[in-house]
């Protein structure tokens, strides 16, 4: 019995699926047909719409997104950078949204240059202040018209950003309290060359250099 009613209750959630397709079909046409000439690109994959605009657009598509009686879409979800250094537009920063009222959500998807200055929509969501400082602290992407456009992750005086494909796994500085002189200090990173070497292939095997040296060991005490 339990088999046959887990059966019927995923065949109840199909009708609401499809119905969750139809009404994100209808507003990508909406949206196509309101902003045209600003959307570059328009999709739907996993049960998600997914538009994709220019920079300079973003703050008049984002407050359309929100203030239109037929989106809705009053809350900010998150805002997630991408990073593609062999790209000429190298990053990418795709903006979630929700709408309660029409329980919807959509991505707006924007791609630029390294040197590209981004506006804030902090002034349409208040709540993109902690998101886009956290973006700029990961990536280096400036906002403009920011209110407070500063680190929030790392620490004060950090050099470069984490997320960066070309930031290097082992950061530049390590951070370690000095007995002698009884504060946090900040150090070039050092690296154990044994540390360096280890190819993690096998930890009960041991590294390929340790069995070299172990052969050699043992060779020479045949010889």
């Amino acid at each position: 019995m339990g088999f046959y009613n887990f059966k019927k209750k995923l065949e109840e959630k199909e009708p609401h699926k499809d119905n969750m397709i139809d009404n994100l079909k209808k507003l990508e046409t909406y949206l196509n047909s309101e902003l045209s000439i600003k959307i570059q690109n328009s999709l739907i994959e996993n049960n998600e719409l997914l538009i994709e605009v220019d920079q300079k657009d973003l703050v008049q598509v984002i407050q359309f997104l929100k203030s239109d009686d037929k989106c809705k879409f009053r809350q900010l979800i998150d805002i997630a950078g991408v990073d593609y250094p062999s790209d000429e537009n190298r990053f990418e920063l795709v903006y979630l949204f929700l709408s309660h009222e029409n329980n919807n959500r959509i991505k707006l998807s924007i791609k630029f240059k390294i040197n590209q200055i981004i506006n804030s929509i902090t002034k349409i969501f208040p709540s993109a202040n902690w998101m886009e400082r956290e973006v700029f602290d990961m990536y280096g992407i400036k906002f403009k018209n920011h209110p407070d456009l500063r680190r929030i992750l790392t620490d004060y005086g950090f050099k470069g950003h984490p997320l960066r494909k070309d930031f290097p796994l082992t950061g530049f500085n390590e951070v370690r309290y000095s007995e002698k002189e009884k504060k946090v200090v900040y150090e070039p990173v050092k690296l154990e060359q044994n540390y360096r070497n280890f190819d993690f292939e096998s930890p009960w095997e041991g590294t390929s250099y340790l069995k070299e040296i172990k052969k050699k060991e043992t060779d020479g005490k045949k010889n």
